[in-house]
């Protein structure tokens, strides 16, 4: 789909923090982190909603890898995952590390964003990248 923005980021037409990427998968930070290590994680193919991801066991158990990872890169306490899908019509999971006491309370509140400079972007994709290795 031309006018997506995560295709344009799939297709490395936008400058990302890649996290992750195979053949079926490309993962990026959230340029509007809701935590450190916030990253997103599409399918390379132009789906609407995660649920029409015919890969979708794969897609999930690549979620899972990145969550793991990014409990290692950044300390998290645990994940969070969010699916909301509707503010970008790409397929799309939200994989957020949480931490006891973050401002977040019991869910996920999308309003927190987290001001988080370049060079700590570079440096939590570097560290996601070798925990995922």
């Amino acid at each position: 789909m031309t006018d997506c923005l995560f295709c344009k980021i799939i297709a490395r037409e936008i400058p990302s923090y890649q996290v992750y990427e195979d053949d079926l998968f490309f993962g990026f930070l959230d340029i509007k982190p809701l935590n450190p290590g916030h990253s997103l994680l599409l399918p390379k193919k132009h789906y609407q909603w995660v649920y029409d991801v015919p890969e979708v066991k794969e897609y999930w158990a690549v979620a899972n890898k990145i969550a793991l990872a990014s409990i290692k890169a950044v300390k998290a306490d645990f994940v969070s995952f969010l699916t909301i899908g509707v503010e970008i019509p790409h397929a799309h999971i939200h994989i957020i590390p949480r931490f006891f006491g973050d401002d977040h309370g019991h869910g996920i509140d999308t309003t927190k964003v987290k001001e988080i400079n370049s060079e700590t972007m570079t440096q939590i994709a570097k560290s996601l990248n070798l925990h995922l290795q």
